[in-house]
């Protein structure tokens, strides 16, 4: 059976749940390590299409790898496929390696925890003190009182 579809075995995208997505470049290269691919790779998760197939609502994009928190309103192996095919052509080459890792958080509750999660994995990786000083990263929250928030 080949890996690809192997990967797929038994994921369900269930519209409406919050997803985090974890994507890695191929053979670990540190392509977001340059400035403008990782702008880049931000600006793709706010895409159009992208966003027709799930709502982005937390991102990091570290120098091999991306995590993204998504509300999905689609098809999830839809959305990352657009999402990669969008940064390759950014690149003018193919980046990431096959497949994807999800994970589907099953508490509402859960949701704010992850986004922090996410948005921290610069420092716990040691590439910067205070995640102000990170570039690439995003989270947003919506509450009923105060529209979007940034999380941290």
């Amino acid at each position: 059976m080949p890996r690809g579809h192997a990967l797929r075995l038994g994921r369900r995208c269930i519209p409406g749940h919050y997803y985090v997505v974890t994507i890695v470049t191929e053979n670990r290269r540190p392509v977001f390590r340059d400035f403008s691919m990782g702008c880049a790779a931000s600006r793709a998760f706010y895409h159009p299409s992208v966003q027709r197939h799930g709502v982005t609502w937390a991102f990091v994009v570290m120098p091999d790898h991306v995590h993204w928190l998504m509300a999905l309103e689609g098809d999830l192996s839809q959305a990352v496929k657009l999402y990669k095919s969008y940064v390759s052509l950014a690149a003018g080459s193919p980046v990431w390696q096959r497949g994807f890792h999800d994970r589907l958080i099953r508490e509402e509750e859960g949701v704010r925890d992850s986004a922090r999660y996410i948005v921290a994995n610069p420092l716990r990786a040691g590439l910067v003190n205070q995640i102000g000083d990170y570039s690439f990263w995003d989270a947003r929250w919506l509450t009923p009182d105060a529209g979007d928030q940034v999380l941290v």
